[in-house]
């Protein structure tokens, strides 16, 4: 065989390997790929693998289907109170329809520009609404997810799914943050003072309401006491009254024991009194003699 022909055939073969090759492509697990024919679609492949296209008149354009991050710088945005505040946003998104977001914006990193600037102004706009206390309150997370639904209707032409988005920092710029901390320092300590005067007042209240409680207690019990005594008083004077109208030697016999009892059961009681004292008249049944109530004789 002539060195001719056997250039020919390598040239051939050669050329068969460079279409061949051009002709295969490999699909990995985290990308989906469009193959375009002339520019224009002709199918998206999702399966990872070695596939096969058209040499010189199919290419392929490929994007990662892996959840991917929109991270933009930090941005000095107005509260609703007039008060500026550094925050600092960042975004989720996966590519849902390749085939979409090839026709609208096509690169990644040229959408990942534009989804920067719609998530800040979309950022804005919300914290455009709120105040300070807002951001480091729970209502943080409602402001979130109004954010995401927000940037979700931005981005809806463009093929791509918003998976989350997340307001990382928010703080004053350093110019005001001193200012605007000594202002809520005060703030507190007024609302704390304002909580313990009116926590003092109960309490006083409490206490004069207790007091005249008692004080009406025990004056209800005394008058209470008083008409119990008085009315054992009654009782006994009227038992008494009738003691003295049925006999009234024995009725002034057992007065004389009662003065002798309280008499002779206080301590330390010196009395000087003449024997022939009618205090004492009762003890001469002693000596003997006829007793002076009962009449009978006493020895």
């Amino acid at each position: 065989m002539s060195r001719a022909k056997l250039a020919i055939i390598g040239g051939i073969i050669i050329v068969i390997g460079v279409l061949l090759n051009s002709g295969l492509f490999t699909v990995r697990e985290t990308e989906q790929v469009l193959v375009l024919q002339l520019g224009k679609h002709e199918r998206t492949v999702r399966e990872p693998g070695l596939h096969f296209k058209v040499p010189l008149v199919q290419n392929v354009v490929a994007y990662d289907k892996r959840v991917l991050s929109v991270d933009p710088p930090a941005e000095e945005m107005l509260l609703s109170d007039q008060k500026r505040i550094l925050v600092d946003a960042f975004a989720r998104y996966k590519i849902t329809d390749p085939l979409k977001f090839f026709q609208t914006v096509r690169d990644e990193q040229i959408f990942g520009n534009r989804f920067g600037n719609i998530l800040t102004s979309t950022v804005k706009e919300f914290v455009a609404q709120r105040e300070l206390a807002d951001l480091l309150s729970d209502q943080r997370n409602v402001i979130m997810e109004a954010i995401r639904d927000g940037v979700a209707n931005e981005t809806d032409g463009f093929g791509i799914e918003v998976v989350d988005i997340r307001i990382g920092r928010s703080e004053l710029p350093e110019a005001v943050s001193q200012t605007v901390y000594e202002r809520m320092r005060t703030e507190r300590e007024r609302q704390s003072n304002k909580l313990r005067a009116e926590g003092e007042e109960n309490a006083r209240r409490i206490r004069a309401e207790a007091d005249r409680q008692q004080v009406e207690i025990v004056a209800e019990a005394q008058r209470e006491a008083v008409s119990l005594r008085g009315g054992g008083d009654a009782t006994r004077n009227a038992i008494l009254g009738e003691s003295y109208g049925k006999d009234a030697e024995f009725f002034e016999f057992f007065r004389s024991l009662e003065a002798y009892k309280e008499t002779f059961d206080a301590e330390g009681t010196t009395m000087v009194l003449s024997p022939n004292s009618d205090f004492f008249k009762y003890f001469g049944s002693l000596q003997g003699g006829r007793d002076r109530v009962t009449g009978r004789e006493v020895r």
